[in-house]
């Protein structure tokens, strides 16, 4: 089974949805949002899901729904902000056509102000959004293949970012096939080696746009 084409990471509000969708529309494949699966299957929305059954539960629907759609989706997906947080997501990460969205906590300020669909963001500042930056973007950094740049950039700019930078990685990669889906034993040996590691190192095959 094939891997997504690509799979989009950032921070919240960085235009993963957004720039999904125009990428999905630019190489011909479907979009999928793993934050809609939750939706979905829960029948609640995030905000109510973290009311009623917080922040933990949430982060296990999550984590199955992430690792559902990296066995069946071979479009483009979209990840929550926070689903780099487990252990086991990022292990399934591994390898895969991991795009990193950069955006500045400022300008994630502004754009969020006033959304109520974000609850760890819900009353937030820009504070939040820079304590969100400095602990997550080592993450994100260090699962991307590819980290590309939204500021001053529209969706469908981003897009095409998004395709040049998977282009350049080589031959077979940034086609709609993908790569292949890892072993439930990469995974646990991934596993383990994350445990030995810090989480500021980035990869050494890492483009940017």
């Amino acid at each position: 089974m094939n891997a997504p084409y690509a799979v989009l990471i950032g921070l919240p509000g960085s235009g993963k949805s957004t720039v999904g969708r125009a990428l999905s529309a630019r190489v011909g494949v479907s979009f999928r949002d793993t934050d809609e699966d939750v939706e979905q299957t829960t029948g609640r929305s995030i905000a109510d899901l973290f009311a009623w059954e917080g922040e933990r539960r949430f982060r296990e629907l999550e984590r199955e729904a992430v690792a559902a759609a990296l066995a069946e989706h071979r479009g483009v997906l979209a990840l929550g902000g926070g689903a780099v947080l487990d252990p086991l997501t990022r292990a399934r990460l591994a390898g895969r056509n991991v795009v990193h969205l950069r955006a500045d906590p400022a300008q994630l300020a502004d754009r969020l102000r006033g959304d109520t669909t974000r609850p760890l963001l819900t009353g937030a500042g820009q504070g939040r959004l820079n304590e969100l930056a400095r602990t997550r973007t080592p993450l994100y950094e260090r699962l991307a293949r590819v980290s590309v740049a939204t500021a001053g950039r529209t969706p469908d700019a981003v897009a095409d970012a998004v395709v040049r930078s998977l282009g350049s990685l080589g031959p077979g990669v940034g086609r709609a096939q993908g790569l292949g889906v890892q072993t439930r034993a990469a995974v646990g040996a991934h596993v383990q080696g994350e445990q030995h590691r810090g989480h500021d190192d980035r990869g050494d095959h890492m483009a940017q746009e």
